[in-house]
């Protein structure tokens, strides 16, 4: 077994927590370079590995029925409804956890906004997003990369966030130690789960559609105002150098 895939997720989100709680980073643009980096990186390992290889998976398994006809496949656009229906679950997602999943959460928290208890739709949404994350990676390793990498910035993001908002130290703990959980144990159930193995490309089509719509997101928020950044355009073609080397 390949313990990797359950190991850098995890231990990208604890080391993120472990950066921000005890460094407590300020200097934004870094953050968000890196946030535009691990968006370009997710991409591209979207696009070049897990895509191709569910179109595949789903055009053998119509050939074995039978059922690919020459010009039009059913295989190939019932995986396109899955992602468009992943694009738009995930938007719903977002409407819960403010755009949390791509860094898009306030820095600063004032007076009567401040927090004194978990966000619970927060917290699930965030969850579920990681959870499903981390289910392709059973049959697509090299995405264990891509979302650790993308877990890192969010994480310290998450966690000067929460203590910003004065979230209690225990509840921040809590709730960065789940969030770092949920995609490792998104892959082990999906690769022991046979009901969940049976419709791998469908939840493989919807985590591509999620893919898509944070990985955008994160790459043309991580500027302000969508201006031209060169410092950005590096960090976002480094990010699709590395993915075509994985």
């Amino acid at each position: 077994m390949n313990y990797s895939i359950y190991i850098y997720p995890l231990l990208s989100v604890i080391l993120g927590y472990l950066i921000a709680f005890f460094l407590q980073p300020k200097n934004k643009k870094n953050l968000k370079l890196l946030l535009a980096f691990s968006g370009a990186f997710l991409l591209s390992l979207t696009v070049m590995h897990l895509l191709p290889e569910v179109y595949a998976a789903e055009a053998l398994l119509h050939e074995g029925h039978n059922h690919v006809h020459e010009g039009h496949s059913h295989g190939t656009s019932t995986i396109g409804l899955f992602i468009m229906i992943g694009i738009v679950f995930q938007i719903i997602l977002e409407y819960f956890s403010k755009g949390a999943e791509h860094g898009h959460v306030h820095g600063h928290v004032h007076g009567h906004d401040k927090m004194n208890t978990i966000p619970w739709l927060l917290f699930f949404s965030l969850c579920l997003h990681a959870l499903l994350e981390g289910m392709p990676i059973s049959q697509n390793n090299e995405l264990a990369y891509g979302i650790a990498i993308h877990h890192f910035p969010i994480a310290i993001i998450l966690t000067l966030f929460f203590m910003n908002a004065e979230l209690n130290k225990k509840a921040i703990l809590f709730f960065m130690l789940i969030f770092a959980f949920m995609t490792p144990l998104g892959t082990y159930v999906s690769s022991n789960l046979s009901f969940l193995t049976q419709y791998y490309t469908q939840i493989s089509g919807v985590v591509i559609g999620i893919l898509f719509h944070i990985s955008s997101t994160i790459i043309f928020e991580s500027s302000e105002g969508h201006k031209f950044n060169l410092a950005k355009l590096i960090a976002i073609i480094l990010g699709i150098a590395l993915a075509v080397f994985v």
